[in-house]
Protein backbone atom coordinates (compact mmCIF):
# COMPACT_ATOMS: atom_id res chain seq x y z
CA UNK A 1 0.00 0.00 0.00
CA UNK A 2 1.58 3.89 -0.98
CA UNK A 3 2.59 5.79 1.79
CA UNK A 4 0.98 9.19 2.24
CA UNK A 5 2.18 12.10 0.09
CA UNK A 6 3.59 14.47 2.78
CA UNK A 7 1.65 17.62 2.66
CA UNK A 8 4.25 19.96 1.76
CA UNK A 9 5.78 17.81 -1.23
CA UNK A 10 4.45 20.41 -3.72
CA UNK A 11 6.62 22.76 -2.52
CA UNK A 12 9.31 20.79 -2.46
CA UNK A 13 8.70 19.82 -6.15
CA UNK A 14 8.62 23.34 -6.91
CA UNK A 15 11.70 24.43 -5.22
CA UNK A 16 13.60 21.67 -6.49
CA UNK A 17 12.85 22.47 -10.24
CA UNK A 18 13.36 25.86 -9.87
CA UNK A 19 16.85 24.89 -8.39
CA UNK A 20 17.18 22.27 -11.22
CA UNK A 21 16.86 25.14 -13.68
CA UNK A 22 18.94 27.12 -12.34
CA UNK A 23 21.92 25.22 -11.76
CA UNK A 24 21.36 24.22 -15.37
CA UNK A 25 21.08 27.45 -16.75
CA UNK A 26 23.92 28.66 -15.25
CA UNK A 27 26.78 26.22 -15.53
CA UNK A 28 27.36 23.20 -17.96
CA UNK A 29 27.95 19.67 -16.84
CA UNK A 30 31.79 18.51 -16.31
CA UNK A 31 31.45 15.95 -19.22
CA UNK A 32 30.30 18.81 -21.60
CA UNK A 33 32.50 21.44 -20.46
CA UNK A 34 35.83 18.96 -20.84
CA UNK A 35 34.90 18.09 -24.44
CA UNK A 36 35.27 21.82 -25.24
CA UNK A 37 38.23 22.37 -23.75
CA UNK A 38 39.66 19.51 -25.61
CA UNK A 39 38.36 20.87 -28.90
CA UNK A 40 40.22 24.00 -28.26
CA UNK A 41 43.77 22.30 -27.45
CA UNK A 42 43.42 19.79 -30.51
CA UNK A 43 41.42 22.60 -32.95
CA UNK A 44 44.60 24.06 -35.66
CA UNK A 45 42.05 26.45 -37.52
CA UNK A 46 42.97 30.27 -35.25
CA UNK A 47 39.49 31.42 -36.45
CA UNK A 48 38.21 27.99 -34.44
CA UNK A 49 40.07 28.12 -31.98
CA UNK A 50 39.68 31.32 -30.83
CA UNK A 51 35.65 31.55 -31.28
CA UNK A 52 36.07 28.21 -29.19
CA UNK A 53 37.89 30.31 -26.33
CA UNK A 54 34.77 32.85 -26.72
CA UNK A 55 32.38 29.97 -25.92
CA UNK A 56 34.76 29.55 -22.65
CA UNK A 57 34.81 32.98 -21.97
CA UNK A 58 31.26 33.16 -22.20
CA UNK A 59 30.84 29.95 -19.90
CA UNK A 60 33.24 31.39 -17.49
CA UNK A 61 31.93 35.02 -16.94
CA UNK A 62 27.79 32.90 -16.59
CA UNK A 63 29.05 31.40 -13.84
CA UNK A 64 31.38 34.53 -11.80
CA UNK A 65 28.40 36.50 -11.99
CA UNK A 66 25.71 33.65 -11.61
CA UNK A 67 23.86 34.95 -15.23
CA UNK A 68 22.37 32.54 -17.59
CA UNK A 69 25.11 31.20 -20.41
CA UNK A 70 23.09 31.96 -23.18
CA UNK A 71 20.17 34.76 -23.97
CA UNK A 72 17.99 32.07 -25.64
CA UNK A 73 17.53 30.26 -22.04
CA UNK A 74 15.14 27.91 -23.80
CA UNK A 75 11.87 26.55 -22.98
CA UNK A 76 12.81 23.75 -19.97
CA UNK A 77 12.17 20.08 -20.76
CA UNK A 78 11.45 18.46 -17.45
CA UNK A 79 11.79 14.58 -16.59
CA UNK A 80 10.40 13.26 -13.06
CA UNK A 81 10.95 9.93 -11.36
CA UNK A 82 8.67 8.97 -9.05
CA UNK A 83 9.46 6.45 -5.69
CA UNK A 84 6.87 3.90 -5.73
CA UNK A 85 5.51 5.26 -2.38
CA UNK A 86 4.53 8.98 -4.54
CA UNK A 87 1.39 8.44 -6.44
CA UNK A 88 1.30 9.83 -9.77
CA UNK A 89 -1.04 13.25 -9.78
CA UNK A 90 -1.99 16.34 -11.45
CA UNK A 91 -0.55 18.57 -8.38
CA UNK A 92 2.49 17.03 -8.98
CA UNK A 93 2.63 18.11 -12.67
CA UNK A 94 1.51 21.77 -10.91
CA UNK A 95 4.06 21.98 -8.89
CA UNK A 96 6.73 21.57 -11.76
CA UNK A 97 5.06 24.08 -13.92
CA UNK A 98 5.15 26.15 -10.36
CA UNK A 99 9.23 25.89 -10.22
CA UNK A 100 9.22 26.93 -13.89
CA UNK A 101 7.33 30.23 -13.21
CA UNK A 102 9.35 30.97 -10.18
CA UNK A 103 12.76 30.44 -11.99
CA UNK A 104 11.70 32.52 -14.95
CA UNK A 105 11.07 35.78 -12.20
CA UNK A 106 13.54 34.46 -9.98
CA UNK A 107 17.12 33.68 -12.38
CA UNK A 108 15.56 35.44 -14.80
CA UNK A 109 14.98 33.20 -18.05
CA UNK A 110 13.31 34.63 -21.15
CA UNK A 111 9.90 34.35 -21.75
CA UNK A 112 9.92 32.38 -24.35
CA UNK A 113 6.90 30.28 -24.35
CA UNK A 114 3.80 31.56 -26.99
CA UNK A 115 1.15 29.96 -28.37
CA UNK A 116 1.70 28.64 -31.77
CA UNK A 117 -0.91 30.25 -33.90
CA UNK A 118 -1.41 33.99 -32.26
CA UNK A 119 2.20 33.95 -31.16
CA UNK A 120 0.72 35.35 -27.34
CA UNK A 121 3.23 35.03 -24.73
CA UNK A 122 2.15 33.78 -21.25
CA UNK A 123 4.93 35.60 -19.91
CA UNK A 124 5.80 32.57 -17.61
CA UNK A 125 7.53 29.90 -20.01
CA UNK A 126 4.50 27.66 -18.67
CA UNK A 127 0.96 26.91 -20.23
CA UNK A 128 -1.79 24.74 -19.55
CA UNK A 129 -0.24 22.08 -21.43
CA UNK A 130 3.53 23.52 -21.00
CA UNK A 131 6.34 22.35 -20.35
CA UNK A 132 6.44 18.93 -21.01
CA UNK A 133 6.78 16.75 -17.80
CA UNK A 134 8.27 13.01 -18.53
CA UNK A 135 7.33 10.77 -15.60
CA UNK A 136 9.53 7.63 -14.78
CA UNK A 137 9.93 5.63 -11.95
CA UNK A 138 12.90 5.44 -9.78
CA UNK A 139 14.52 5.07 -6.40
CA UNK A 140 14.50 8.15 -5.61
CA UNK A 141 12.14 11.63 -6.55
CA UNK A 142 14.34 13.09 -8.89
CA UNK A 143 13.62 16.32 -10.91
CA UNK A 144 15.69 16.78 -14.36
CA UNK A 145 15.80 19.14 -16.76
CA UNK A 146 16.61 19.89 -20.50
CA UNK A 147 16.36 23.89 -21.62
CA UNK A 148 16.33 23.23 -25.16
CA UNK A 149 16.84 26.57 -27.38
CA UNK A 150 15.26 27.33 -30.75
CA UNK A 151 18.10 27.29 -32.63
CA UNK A 152 19.16 24.18 -32.64
CA UNK A 153 15.61 22.53 -32.33
CA UNK A 154 14.70 24.55 -35.77
CA UNK A 155 17.21 22.17 -37.57
CA UNK A 156 15.99 18.88 -35.96
CA UNK A 157 14.55 16.00 -38.35
CA UNK A 158 12.91 12.78 -38.19
CA UNK A 159 12.64 10.43 -41.07
CA UNK A 160 10.30 7.15 -41.77
CA UNK A 161 12.88 4.90 -43.50
CA UNK A 162 11.73 1.15 -44.35
CA UNK A 163 13.73 -1.62 -42.73
CA UNK A 164 15.38 -2.22 -45.73
CA UNK A 165 16.78 1.70 -45.70
CA UNK A 166 19.21 0.66 -41.90
CA UNK A 167 22.58 0.56 -43.78
CA UNK A 168 21.33 4.56 -44.51
CA UNK A 169 20.94 5.90 -40.85
CA UNK A 170 24.44 7.08 -40.30
CA UNK A 171 24.04 8.73 -43.71
CA UNK A 172 20.82 10.72 -42.70
CA UNK A 173 22.51 11.62 -39.00
CA UNK A 174 25.44 13.41 -40.89
CA UNK A 175 23.18 14.78 -43.45
CA UNK A 176 21.33 16.62 -40.86
CA UNK A 177 24.35 17.84 -38.95
CA UNK A 178 25.35 19.08 -43.18
CA UNK A 179 22.12 20.34 -44.13
CA UNK A 180 21.88 22.43 -40.45
CA UNK A 181 25.23 23.89 -41.12
CA UNK A 182 26.38 27.27 -38.54
CA UNK A 183 22.53 27.39 -37.49
CA UNK A 184 22.23 26.10 -34.34
CA UNK A 185 25.80 27.53 -33.21
CA UNK A 186 28.25 24.69 -33.24
CA UNK A 187 29.93 22.25 -31.59
CA UNK A 188 26.89 20.37 -31.54
CA UNK A 189 25.89 17.62 -29.89
CA UNK A 190 23.43 15.20 -31.69
CA UNK A 191 20.71 13.03 -29.99
CA UNK A 192 19.94 10.21 -32.17
CA UNK A 193 16.31 8.17 -31.60
CA UNK A 194 16.06 4.87 -33.37
CA UNK A 195 12.95 2.95 -33.37
CA UNK A 196 10.05 3.42 -31.25
CA UNK A 197 7.03 5.24 -33.21
CA UNK A 198 7.02 8.33 -35.10
CA UNK A 199 6.67 10.45 -31.52
CA UNK A 200 8.36 7.79 -29.51
CA UNK A 201 11.88 7.78 -32.19
CA UNK A 202 11.79 11.93 -30.79
CA UNK A 203 11.42 11.32 -27.06
CA UNK A 204 14.32 8.45 -27.59
CA UNK A 205 16.52 11.35 -29.47
CA UNK A 206 15.56 14.13 -26.44
CA UNK A 207 16.17 12.05 -23.83
CA UNK A 208 19.91 10.82 -25.49
CA UNK A 209 21.07 14.27 -25.04
CA UNK A 210 20.83 13.55 -21.21
CA UNK A 211 23.59 10.83 -21.74
CA UNK A 212 27.09 11.97 -20.73
CA UNK A 213 29.62 12.59 -23.43
CA UNK A 214 32.42 10.76 -22.25
CA UNK A 215 31.13 6.96 -22.78
CA UNK A 216 30.59 6.79 -26.40
CA UNK A 217 29.98 3.54 -28.98
CA UNK A 218 32.53 2.82 -31.44
CA UNK A 219 29.26 3.85 -33.91
CA UNK A 220 28.33 7.07 -31.99
CA UNK A 221 32.26 8.16 -32.42
CA UNK A 222 32.56 7.35 -36.12
CA UNK A 223 29.41 9.03 -36.78
CA UNK A 224 30.81 12.34 -34.50
CA UNK A 225 33.85 12.31 -36.17
CA UNK A 226 31.96 12.13 -40.09
CA UNK A 227 30.00 15.58 -38.53
CA UNK A 228 34.18 16.53 -37.76
CA UNK A 229 35.02 16.04 -41.27
CA UNK A 230 31.97 18.40 -42.78
CA UNK A 231 34.54 21.22 -41.72
CA UNK A 232 31.40 23.43 -40.76
CA UNK A 233 33.49 24.30 -37.39
CA UNK A 234 32.47 26.43 -34.21
CA UNK A 235 29.61 29.17 -35.16
CA UNK A 236 29.91 27.98 -39.23
CA UNK A 237 33.02 29.55 -39.31
CA UNK A 238 35.19 26.43 -40.15
CA UNK A 239 37.22 24.02 -38.56
CA UNK A 240 37.63 20.74 -37.34
CA UNK A 241 35.14 20.97 -34.11
CA UNK A 242 31.95 20.34 -35.42
CA UNK A 243 30.48 18.08 -33.48
CA UNK A 244 31.73 17.20 -29.31
CA UNK A 245 29.55 14.05 -29.12
CA UNK A 246 26.52 11.59 -30.61
CA UNK A 247 24.30 9.74 -28.47
CA UNK A 248 22.03 7.33 -29.51
CA UNK A 249 19.04 5.30 -27.61
CA UNK A 250 16.91 2.87 -30.04
CA UNK A 251 13.58 0.95 -28.65
CA UNK A 252 11.56 -1.99 -30.80
CA UNK A 253 9.26 -0.51 -33.85
CA UNK A 254 6.78 -2.02 -35.87
CA UNK A 255 8.33 -4.81 -38.28
CA UNK A 256 6.81 -2.62 -41.42
CA UNK A 257 8.67 0.88 -40.31
CA UNK A 258 12.11 2.55 -38.90
CA UNK A 259 11.83 5.62 -37.35
CA UNK A 260 14.84 7.76 -37.14
CA UNK A 261 14.99 10.91 -35.35
CA UNK A 262 18.42 13.24 -34.45
CA UNK A 263 17.45 15.99 -31.99
CA UNK A 264 20.43 18.93 -32.14
CA UNK A 265 21.76 20.39 -29.47
CA UNK A 266 24.56 23.28 -29.65
CA UNK A 267 27.63 23.73 -27.43
CA UNK A 268 25.27 24.99 -24.39
CA UNK A 269 23.76 21.22 -23.48
CA UNK A 270 22.09 22.34 -20.40
CA UNK A 271 21.43 19.36 -18.00
CA UNK A 272 20.50 19.25 -14.07
CA UNK A 273 19.44 16.96 -11.70
CA UNK A 274 18.33 17.77 -8.22
CA UNK A 275 16.96 15.65 -5.77
CA UNK A 276 13.27 16.36 -4.26
CA UNK A 277 13.58 15.31 -0.08
CA UNK A 278 10.99 12.85 0.80
CA UNK A 279 10.90 14.04 4.63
Amino acid sequence: MSSPVPPDLSDRIAAATANAIRIAEITLPPDVLERIVAASEDETSPVARRELMHILENIRLADERQAPICQDTGIPVIYLTLPPQIPFSSEIVDAVRKGVREATVTIPLRPNLVDPITRHNTGTNTSADMPAVHILPGDRMQVTVLPKGAGSENVSRLKMFTPTEKDRIPEFIVETALLAGGRPCPPIILGVGIGGTFDGAASLAKEALLEPLDQMTPEEMEICQKVNDLGIGPMGLGGKTTCLGVKIKSAGCHTASLPVAVNIQCWAARRATVEVPLS
